[in-house]
């Protein structure tokens, strides 16, 4: 689907949006919910990502297929590889197939797994036949994505010693990991984070408990950057947050104060408004703990017309596409001046934006996201508008109820 997008009829915004729960915490809870049954979940997410982790986690022999939801198949990999009942090839779209496991497997073998490659060495799809695992000790490089990590935290309660992880290096995605050990501690599991040595200790057993899923910090940052591109005292509403979030992408209120939008937490609501107009002609962040959340802040910078230089974002380029690249090549349409390292990107200041681009969205739910806010400054087609699902079904529905206008061609 082909959407054309143009903004409302007037950019001073007032309205409020109830965004699903969060695809991160969504997944997480689903994995601690199969291994502990007495878990309830509460907002679940109802993105494509958790609907592909609820059906995989269902399956005991054959085929699992995730589609291209890589949370899943570094959370599935994990689960598999330790229920001694079950036997599955886990596999994916074809980019799927191009984004590396290698550092999970070695991880999961070095524990005693029983795991092979399929066709091509550290990449899915994968043969894993599930064993009782007994070792637990294992060490991790500290600079991975966070997802490996949270892997293997999160089956390490039902693991028969528990677990002792090694994080060698600096650690980037911290907000990540501290979002599993605060889901396993909800749940009644002790753990310790110190000196780059995580232990979770086992436990057999979880009492009824209910999961409560924050809404997705992630799919917020969008309304972040559309009241920052609104006019002064436009006001968005979003429910529900928490003011003591695990996610680290609620660095967001932080981050967004530059622009000039400020965030009042009111009851289970954060409320964004427009206080005052970005005053800079650069914005600097370092977003090696919120990476998914550099194409938001990039596209914001375009649309306001200011520089920006993100770092800390090495981890993009084993997404759903090389989103550095990605983020190059779409920035260019509209006319900007960037830049792209294997871990940053800089955007210089620019007046100017084309208007009639079409915006190539590789798969990638927020590629489309992004983009999505420029529409306030220029008008512009979406390509694979549907993608979307992946995280954040009701996005456009969400966008046409402020006024965006969304023309299918």
């Amino acid at each position: 689907m082909k959407l054309n997008l143009s903004g409302p009829a007037s950019d001073f915004l007032n309205s409020s949006v109830q965004i699903t729960g969060s695809k991160s915490e969504s997944n997480r809870s689903l994995l601690l919910q199969a291994l502990y049954p007495n878990i309830s979940i509460e907002n679940l997410s109802n993105s494509d990502d958790a609907e592909v982790m609820q059906k995989g986690l269902a399956i005991s022999n054959g085929e699992v297929d995730i589609h291209h939801a890589g949370t899943a198949m570094r959370f599935l990999t994990g689960y598999f590889a330790s229920q001694p009942d079950k036997e599955v090839v886990l596999t994916g779209s074809q980019r799927m197939t191009e984004r590396p496991v290698k550092v999970l497997v070695d991880a999961l073998k070095n524990l005693g797994a029983d795991i092979e490659y399929v066709n091509n060495e550290g990449y899915p799809p994968i043969k894993i036949k599930g064993k009782k695992i007994q070792k637990h000790q294992v060490s991790l490089p500290a600079n991975i994505s966070s997802q490996y990590i949270s892997s293997l935290l999160l089956i390490a309660p039902s693991l028969e010693n528990g677990l002792e992880l090694n994080l060698v290096g600096e650690i980037t995605s911290v907000p990540y990991i501290k979002m599993t050990l605060g889901l396993l501690n909800q749940i009644g599991v002790e753990t310790s984070f110190s000196d780059n040595i995580i232990k979770v200790l086992p436990k057999n057993n979880v009492g009824r408990t209910e999961l409560v899923v924050e809404s997705d910090w992630s799919s917020a940052s969008y309304f972040y950057s559309i009241v920052a591109l609104s006019k002064v005292g436009s006001e968005i509403k979003l429910g529900s947050y928490k003011r003591d979030s695990l996610q680290g992408d609620s660095v967001l209120a932080n981050i967004y104060e530059s622009f000039g939008v400020d965030t009042t937490f009111v009851n289970n609501e954060i409320v964004l408004t427009k206080t005052q107009d970005c005053s800079l002609d650069l914005i600097e962040c370092d977003l090696a703990n919120a990476p998914d959340i550099a194409q938001t802040i990039a596209v914001t910078c375009l649309g306001l017309g200011i520089g920006c230089e993100l770092r800390g974002l090495h981890t993009l380029k084993i997404k759903e596409t090389d989103r550095l690249v990605a983020m190059h090549d779409e920035l260019t349409k509209f006319g900007a001046d960037v830049v792209v390292t294997n871990e940053t990107l800089t955007l210089k200041k620019s007046n100017s934006i084309k208007s009639g681009v079409s915006v190539d969205t590789y798969n990638d739910h927020r590629m489309a996201m992004a983009f999505g806010p420029l529409a306030l400054k220029t008008s512009f087609n979406i390509n694979d508008a549907e993608v979307v699902s992946k995280s954040y079904p009701d996005f456009w529905k969400d966008l046409e109820t402020l006024g965006f206008k969304l023309r299918k061609l």
